[in-house]
């Protein structure tokens, strides 16, 4: 008997996507576009930014990674994965046209309806630009529905840097105001990157109004105290800060206890928080 398939997606069993695309974002970072196969695209896989799937390879496992493509671009799912270990290794020996196994979406992403027409101003670190990727794109296909868009990223070097020439292209763009640095290293790119941490380019935001604006922050733990310490600067409120805790998250339904902070699970509490729910967690701010 065959399996028909139902309109919505069932949450413990993988739909199968094929890879049209792929890419390095880095030495050790590849960009992975995806598409469902002809069976499953008639399945409703809508999501927010910020929310994350589970990528399952047969006989491997599988494991966690945010979606770096954004909702208004229908029947795409794109991922940047980091190669650390024995699923991801598999990972990057696919080619265009091998399947992977997918589940979701997981966690409760941004709240895109409360920042309809608020300036936007996103923080990234390193990694942290593949799920913020996804709130970028989003706001960049409903522009007229945002007010100022900020987005300030640092990396360690040009090298580590994410979307390096995607981001190149946006410094050219009157939709955004863009900035970039590095730790260290950026010679030869000095008229696009800068060289500091990335708390150094918040020289650059000036004249927000705090009752209008949302601050959204991902990137490596110890990032997050010095970020958050500067959006506060701003006076914003707690609640429109925003961060992305896009870590250690194993399961996705809050069943492993993996991913716990304290008494806070971050693949179901988020992995996106309001600086209200991490003022005193453990580990992080």
């Amino acid at each position: 008997m065959k399996y028909e398939y139902k309109k919505e997606p069932e949450l413990y069993t993988p739909i199968m996507m094929r890879i049209i695309s792929k890419r390095d974002l880095t030495p050790d970072v590849r960009f992975f576009q995806t598409v469902p196969k002809e069976e499953f695209k008639h399945l409703d896989l809508d999501y927010k930014p910020g929310q994350f799937m589970m990528l399952s390879l047969y006989g491997s496992g599988e494991a966690p990674f945010s979606i770096s493509s954004s909702p208004t671009r229908k029947g795409i799912f794109e991922f940047a994965i980091r190669k650390t270990g024995k699923i991801t290794n598999k990972i990057f020996e696919l080619k265009d046209g091998d399947q992977l196994g997918l589940r979701g979406p997981f966690g409760n992403g941004f709240p895109i309806e409360k920042m309809l027409g608020k300036d936007i101003v996103i923080v990234a670190g390193g990694l942290g630009a593949a799920p913020l990727r996804s709130l970028l794109l989003y706001i960049l296909d409903n522009r007229e529905l945002f007010g100022r868009l900020i987005y300030l990223y640092g990396a360690k070097n040009p090298q580590e840097m994410l979307y390096r020439p995607d981001f190149f292209e946006m410094l050219e763009s009157d939709q955004l105001e863009l900035h970039l640095t590095v730790d260290k290293g950026n010679e030869g790119f000095e008229d696009k990157i800068e060289e500091g941490m990335v708390t150094h380019l918040f020289k650059y935001v000036n004249d927000i109004d705090p009752k209008n604006t949302i601050a959204c922050v991902c990137g490596p733990p110890v990032m997050y105290k010095f970020v958050v310490n500067e959006i506060l600067k701003y006076n914003l409120e707690k609640h429109n800060i925003l961060v992305n805790l896009e870590r250690r998250m194993k399961c996705g339904t809050g069943k492993c206890g993996h991913c716990i902070i304290d008494y806070r699970y971050t693949c179901i509490d988020g992995p996106v928080f309001t600086y209200w729910d991490v003022i005193h967690m453990r580990e992080l701010i």
